[in-house]
């Protein structure tokens, strides 16, 4: 490392700007000229120092006469001036990575030839092995006599240039490679680009399509789709995952999932959007697969309750009608169950929907239902719609509900995110007191749910259980 490197900040400006010996004072004369400067070294400091492009000169033989602090701050030092020749820079690089002399760099070129040097790349390493890609535009300065005297240089720093070509290049590897077909268009619908993952699934070459309308794979019967979608596009929103379908060239028409977002020029309006299509033929294959399936179950589950209820018919026909009459009512509340687990999803059902269900054999004015609209996995609907069964067919009979005046009110709340905590309570029914036998009802919902609690208070009946919903799959 020089002596310069490890001087003060004014050491250092006293030594780039005071010229070693009279052909840098010549240089430096030039210098003003071609800048139209004529205020003396001063003002030349001041406007040169003050430009963000890294400035420097040289002597004839390529010795630094002068630099600026942009040029020290790209060169990550401060070479020391009169000694070191053709540039700051603590090693330099071609940009393909081999390794460029000093001697052979843009600056000593145009020294050497006499003759401007325009845009050359390279790439400069500094002490801490930091790399910064730049651009250099040596120019020889000569004498009025023709003598060469020196050269100045000007590098232009290509970091964030670079690093846009990188990313652009990155994102033109991800587009192209992507299994989804990506597509651009300006507001016309006229396509101007179109990746691989566009041509293996709409069977288009991208020679083939670019430059025409995005028609050619939107169904005649579709076309509103586009004038709406182009109409969204021009304020500037977003469309995600919407499904439609779209035509190959083949003709056949496949299931796609379609998420298009607006392309924004430089001004910020709005010129285009670039479009993703998602093949969903598959998963619409299987959805219907899924819905003829849950048909299928939800047949044979009935045919099954059906066929236990012609059982127990047959073989309680000697019980009392009232026991004949219960055992069918809770089968029915079953069938009800299986009906909500298969409108929406075979393996969950919301709370609200599972209580409705559950109660609708009975009078509905009677009931006051407050709670969050929490999903159940199945075995907890089964188990929830046979208990809530229970209670409502115990208040018909002996509770709130065998008068005219009775009231249910049926609420349920979370508890540290874990459990669901439910509530019935009865009221203006007739007085209850303590069964001396447990029923049916009472041992279902004890061997079924946590922290159950029956309170027969004269007003009516209370019950509270608590069933966990934390780890819900």
């Amino acid at each position: 490392m020089n002596a310069a490197h490890g001087a003060t900040a004014s050491e250092r400006r006293s030594q780039r700007y005071c010229p070693p010996n009279p052909s840098v004072a010549n240089a430096l004369s030039i210098g003003q000229i071609l800048i139209g400067l004529g205020n003396g070294d001063e003002r030349f400091r001041e406007i040169i120092e003050a430009l963000p492009a890294a400035i420097y000169m040289t002597d004839a033989a390529g010795r630094i006469t002068f630099y600026n602090q942009a040029a020290a701050a790209l060169w990550g030092r401060h070479p020391q001036l009169g000694e070191e020749r053709w540039c700051g820079s603590w090693k330099l690089y071609w940009p393909d990575g081999s390794r460029l002399a000093h001697d052979e760099c843009s600056m000593a070129v145009a020294l050497k030839t006499g003759r401007p040097v325009r845009g050359v790349e390279a790439v400069a390493e500094r002490h801490d092995g930091s790399r910064v890609p730049f651009a250099s535009h040596p120019i020889p300065i000569f004498a009025p006599s023709g003598e060469l005297i020196g050269g100045v240089n000007m590098l232009v720093d290509l970091s964030d240039r670079k690093s846009s070509e990188e990313s652009a290049r990155r994102l033109a590897a991800i587009v192209q490679s992507s299994d989804d077909a990506i597509v651009s268009k300006d507001l016309s619908g006229i396509i101007s680009s179109w990746n691989a993952g566009a041509t293996r699934l709409f069977g288009f070459s991208a020679d083939e399509v670019i430059g025409k309308s995005i028609m050619v794979i939107i169904p005649p019967e579709r076309a509103n789709e586009e004038q709406s979608i182009l109409a969204r596009l021009r304020r500037g929103e977003r469309i995600d995952h919407f499904e439609t379908v779209r035509r190959r060239k083949d003709g056949k028409l496949i299931d796609v999932s379609l998420t298009v977002s607006p392309i924004h020029g430089a001004n910020g309006r709005v010129i285009g959007a670039s479009k993703i299509a998602r093949d969903i033929t598959e998963r619409k294959h299987a959805q219907e697969q899924q819905r003829l399936l849950l048909g299928e179950i939800m047949h044979r589950v009935k045919n099954t309750l059906a066929t236990v209820q012609a059982i127990a018919t047959r073989t309680l026909r000697r019980a009392p009608a009232e026991e004949r009459d219960a055992f069918t009512a809770r089968l029915h509340a079953l069938s009800k169950a299986h009906d909500l687990l298969t409108s929406d999803t075979w393996d969950r059902a919301p709370m609200r929907g599972v209580v409705a269900a559950a109660l609708s054999p009975f009078q509905q004015g009677r009931f006051a239902v407050t709670g969050p609209n929490v999903p159940l996995n199945a075995s907890k609907v089964l188990h929830l719609t046979l208990a809530l069964h229970e209670l409502a067919t115990n208040a018909t009979k002996y509770g709130a509900l065998s008068n005219a005046a009775g009231r249910v009110v049926l609420s349920w709340h979370t508890a540290d995110g874990e459990c669901l905590k439910v509530r019935w309570q009865e009221t203006g029914g007739p007085a209850v007191s303590s069964p001396g036998d447990k029923g049916f009802g009472s041992l279902l919902i004890e061997h079924t749910f946590d922290a159950v609690r029956f309170a027969y208070a004269p007003q009516g009946l209370c019950c509270e259980f608590a069933l966990p919903v934390a780890c819900e799959p």
